[in-house]
């Protein structure tokens, strides 16, 4: 199986490039991602556990999935692909805002990303996809905010900084995604 490229950009998103996923993570090198956020009638944000076999980040906890564009897809084409991939549904989805961000992780990768923010909306049970996610849940954000609090090593470190600096755009379009 060919290893998954990734888009690499500048500071502004645009495109400079491709290149295989793990050399870009070994390097260091900016390239285009999203996250993807699905929330419920309730106000809930659906959570996944990310596999005990991911090359980063195992067993930590994140948005409902998050992956890398493909070269030609737009941002909302590419979370759609990915949260049939990973929890078994799709729904609309919104691109909210992006940011870039920079992590490195004890196995000497860094993710160095221009992060798409989307929401959606959804009301049923995923059927996840064991390869990429152990586990699932509902959680108000206010919440997830006091548990990262009190437990941020449960965490992915994307995660963290989407809560950290955008916090109030979640709990402003909690039960408002995908309507209208």
């Amino acid at each position: 199986m060919k290893e998954e490229q990734v888009i690499l950009v500048d500071e502004n998103d645009q495109p400079i490039g491709t290149m295989p996923k793990m050399e870009a993570h070994e390097k260091a090198l900016l390239h285009r991602a999203f996250s993807v956020f699905v929330m419920n009638d309730r106000g809930e944000t659906m959570l996944q556990q990310r596999a005990a076999h991911k090359y980063h980040s195992p067993l930590l906890w994140t948005n409902t999935c998050c992956s890398h564009q493909r070269v030609g897809e737009s941002n909302i084409e590419a979370g759609k692909r990915r949260l049939q991939e990973e929890m078994g549904f799709v729904t609309e989805l919104e691109e909210l805002f992006s940011f870039t961000y920079k992590a490195a992780f004890d196995n000497g990768l860094t993710e160095h990303e221009f992060d798409h923010v989307m929401i959606g909306s959804f009301e049923g049970t995923p059927n996840i996809n064991p390869d990429e996610v152990a586990d699932w849940q509902w959680m108000k954000p206010e919440d997830v905010k006091i548990d990262i609090e009190k437990n941020p090593e449960k965490y992915t470190a994307w995660f963290k900084i989407i809560f950290e600096k955008f916090y109030d755009h979640l709990t402003q379009n909690a039960g408002n995604e995908g309507k209208g």
